[in-house]
């Protein structure tokens, strides 16, 4: 009995020994506003001015969002202090094949839903960001005169699609399929931006790409537009990978793809509204 007392009271002068230590320090933290608790939900990111989380983020997206993520990430790391933005960019296939097999990132953006939907188990609810529609591409000054889609069926023309497996080679199917055109690619690129770039450097005549890859280029390639009843609507979802180790950081970098400011970037680069 004697010896549990005595152990008893060891813990409690222990207490109230650490109580008194701790008194002092609290109360020089209160007085440094520099040195305040701001982890995040791991321990490991600070929070940045804006109230998220400030993280280092792997964005997987789709290759027609080259050029307008590193935009939208440039603004991003900008009003997140603390936050770090690494992109990965590839055929939304790719991507997918990626996060199924554990690779480590913090969100997804497909250039298609069904893309998503094949990793739904491992993302969270995706929103949508943009919508986007095909042209096509030509080269500068359109030499082979190209006015329409029938046009891709000439056998004199060296046409490239992107691949059947990648989100714009099906919507780029779709769109001849229901015109009844039949067209013989002399290659099917693994993305879009793998077409636009043979158009680009001559090696094709013509291809389908996106409206705001065409865009990107416009000092290399003239863009045909395809009416909206002979064309496709490309949807692109953003989601959160739930393996991400910075969950709160890469819900807030999602949530702001959809904010005004967002948006603003995503249709200045020509991209539709969601």
């Amino acid at each position: 009995m004697s010896l549990t007392i005595t152990a008893t009271r060891r813990r409690t002068a222990a207490a109230v020994l650490t109580a008194a230590l701790l008194v002092p320090l609290a109360a020089c933290g209160n007085n440094d506003d520099t040195r305040k608790d701001t982890a995040g939900p791991s321990g490991s990111a600070s929070a940045s001015a804006s109230g998220a989380p400030a993280a280092n983020l792997t964005v997987l997206a789709a290759a027609s969002l080259t050029d307008v993520f590193k935009t939208a990430g440039a603004a991003y790391e900008k009003s997140h202090p603390g936050t770090k933005l690494t992109f990965s960019f590839a055929g939304s296939q790719e991507l997918v094949a990626q996060v199924s097999q554990g690779s480590p990132a913090d969100v997804l953006v497909t250039a298609d839903t069904k893309s998503m939907d094949k990793v739904k188990a491992d993302t969270g609810t995706p929103a949508i960001i943009a919508k986007n529609r095909l042209v096509i591409a030509t080269g500068e000054g359109n030499p082979f005169k190209v006015d329409d889609l029938k046009d891709l069926a000439d056998t004199k023309l060296k046409v490239v699609l992107a691949a059947p497996e990648v989100p714009a080679g099906k919507y780029s199917k779709q769109i001849l399929d229901a015109q009844k055109i039949t067209v013989k690619p002399v290659s099917q690129e693994p993305n879009v931006r793998a077409v636009l770039s043979k158009v680009e450097l001559g090696e094709a005549d013509a291809g389908l790409v996106y409206k705001t890859d065409a865009a990107s280029a416009a000092d290399k390639v003239d863009a045909v537009e395809i009416p909206d009843d002979q064309n496709a609507l490309a949807k692109y979802p953003a989601a959160t990978i739930k393996d991400s180790r910075n969950a709160e950081a890469a819900a807030a970098f999602v949530a702001w793809l959809s904010s005004p400011e967002g948006q603003k970037i995503l249709q200045d680069a020509g991209f539709q509204k969601p």
